[in-house]
């Protein structure tokens, strides 16, 4: 009976492997798909920024939202994901002051930083804040929300040509 019980439950992990593991598939895509910084910073396009893990559950949780914004926008929008497990972006991540993921920075297209949200997000704030980049006259604003991870010390900082995630 209790290998019957295994075996089902098996089964059933691999049949939706998808659904149980979603979030972590679309953080290793975005990190797959993302725009170069050095290009989204010169292409006269807003960028959004976000900095991430993937062993960071709010960022998982958050994917699912940051999948619909990127589909939405990405035609007028450099959507650029850093890892800050990946050593190869060590620099953004102190330029940016990077101490909780995930961390969305949004840029207008001069590349002026207009909004930082640290932490779990609600997704009409920062489709609110994406709508105001096209706005002349923009106000920084900071959006911290105490749901948020704070970034580990990795053991595994390999770089190399397909390490951008």
């Amino acid at each position: 009976m209790l290998v019957l019980i295994i075996s089902i439950v098996i089964i059933s992990m691999l049949l939706f492997k998808n659904l149980f593991f979603k979030s972590t598939y679309l953080l290793k895509s975005f990190g797959e798909l993302s725009v170069d910084p050095e290009i989204a910073f010169t292409n006269n396009k807003p960028t959004f920024l976000e900095f991430y893990a993937e062993w960071c559950e709010v960022c998982k949780e958050m994917a699912p939202q940051v999948s619909s914004l990127k589909d939405e926008y990405e035609e007028d929008i450099n959507f650029v994901f850093l890892n800050v497990d990946n050593q190869k972006w060590g620099n953004y991540i102190e330029k940016f002051a990077v101490n909780g993921i995930p961390q969305v920075n949004l840029f207008d297209k001069k590349g002026n930083l207009i909004s930082t949200f640290i932490g779990k997000q609600d997704e009409i704030k920062i489709r609110e804040s994406i709508n105001n980049l096209k706005k002349e006259d923009k106000p920084y604003e900071e959006i911290i929300n105490a749901e948020f991870s704070t970034i580990q010390e990795s053991k595994n900082n390999e770089v190399g040509p397909r390490s951008h995630s």
